[in-house]
């Protein structure tokens, strides 16, 4: 069974930097993603990888950066010139089989059967 564990929130002021870590254990996987869950909203797909192609909401386009270091088995995600919307728990999933139409339905929450407990990024104005 895959087992995923996030790490790297913190707190910071807009226009800062997090990256956060995503370590998986457990078995391979075809794909991978960030989602983020702010109060009140639903949550939402952020960047997704499989196969070295990438993903990105675009609320996020060319302000986060999603990559997989294989030997490490640890997903991360990038973030650059944060804004207070950006202000959210995130998540790390993982998908084990193989879906042909990932392109279409990255960001999908369903299509991921491993979720990690999350990490809280806050961004402050």
């Amino acid at each position: 069974q895959v087992k995923l564990a996030e790490s790297g929130g913190d707190s910071v002021q807009t226009g800062g930097s997090l990256r956060l870590s995503c370590a998986a254990s457990g078995y391979t996987y075809s794909a991978m993603a960030w989602f983020r869950q702010a109060p009140g909203k639903e949550r939402e797909g952020v960047a997704g990888l499989r196969g070295g192609r990438l993903y990105y909401a675009d609320s996020v386009k060319g302000r986060f950066s999603i990559s997989l270091d294989n030997s490490k088995n640890t997903l991360y995600l990038q973030m650059n010139s944060l804004k207070p919307e950006d202000t959210a728990m995130y998540y790390c999933a993982a998908r084990v089989s193989y879906i042909a139409s990932y392109s279409s339905v990255w960001s999908r929450q369903e299509k991921y059967e491993t979720w990690g407990q999350g990490t809280q990024v806050t961004v402050s104005s």
